[in-house]
């Protein structure tokens, strides 16, 4: 049977760089706290811990002094890095360049905003590392919405900045944008005098689901690998199950069955953002191994 791994699969550029950080780090011999999973896999947090790393929540990091923490991808908000310096804690700072630049340009556009009035808007998801990070520029005071809920918060009639956490999909972003201009057509105003829609979704997260819909139709079988928490993984994942559906979601090489493969001819290994490259490996070894 053939089995081939998506070469687009596996971290994305701001989890490797996250995790080369503290690995690099440990190596080092230092003791690395990491605010949060620094990535959402079981198996590679396993890791990582075997190599020291100590994952902490926000309630442990207000009470650590004299210490070096990572911030990982997802990045933070200011009140972060206000806790660091007055608890003299050393930052390895491997918040991605592309969340970084728009946790900046938010604080900019929100700075601009307080003089003349008008909404900042962002498109995400409530809870998320991330939203959790783009919220603090501005003190918490913009609206967070998932698409439906928060809209009657905006005033129609004013300046509109709309913005995108980087992993969301662009069909929900578009189709907000037009909810949106309709609605300031209703208030008797010009959208494009008012809206202002930032494009801020990373491509390289959200040009998978073209690719990958192309790699599972490709092939009889689809393993699926990723942690269970990751939601883009869970999102990818629906993605080859609605093209092919022998498509099966795995965490680790052990969950694979047998019976999977019976009578088919190929089989494609793929994973999330969060998936590492040794796992999808050790997953495309373990089904060459299986005697059919």
């Amino acid at each position: 049977m053939l089995v081939e791994t998506d070469d687009r699969s596996g971290f994305c550029f701001g989890v490797k760089n996250a995790v080369e950080a503290a690995e690099e780090a440990l190596i080092a011999g230092k003791k690395v706290y990491s605010l949060g999973q620094i990535v959402h896999n079981d198996q590679e947090i396993e890791r990582l811990h075997e190599l020291g790393l100590i994952t902490i929540n926000y309630d442990q990091f207000r009470k650590l002094r004299d210490s070096t923490v990572l911030i990982r991808a997802h990045g933070e908000p200011p009140e972060t890095y206000i806790i660091a310096e007055q608890n003299n804690i050393t930052l390895i700072d491997a918040t991605c360049p592309i969340v970084k630049r728009l946790q900046w340009k938010i604080g900019q556009t929100w700075k601009d905003l307080q003089a003349k009035g008008g909404s900042l808007v962002i498109y995400g998801k409530e809870g998320h590392a991330e939203v959790i990070g783009l919220m603090g520029q501005t003190g918490n005071k913009t609206i967070l919405t998932d698409g439906k809920s928060n809209l009657e918060k905006i005033d129609f009639t004013r300046e509109i900045h709309l913005f995108a956490q980087t992993t969301m999909n662009y069909s929900g972003y578009d189709s907000l944008s037009e909810k949106i201009r309709q609605r300031i057509i209703l208030a008797g105003n010009n959208p494009d005098d008012l809206l202002h829609i930032h494009s801020t979704i990373c491509g390289q997260v959200c040009n998978r689901q073209p690719a990958l819909e192309k790699f599972a139709a490709g092939h009889d079988v689809i393993i699926f690998v990723s942690g269970s928490e990751s939601s883009n993984g869970k999102m990818l994942y629906e993605v080859c199950k609605r093209i092919n559906p022998y498509s099966y979601f795995i965490s680790s090489p052990e969950e694979l069955k047998r019976e999977w493969f019976t009578g088919k001819k190929s089989a494609g290994i793929c994973g999330a953002t969060s998936t590492p490259q040794w796992l999808i490996e050790k997953v495309r070894q373990k089904i060459e191994s299986l005697d059919f």
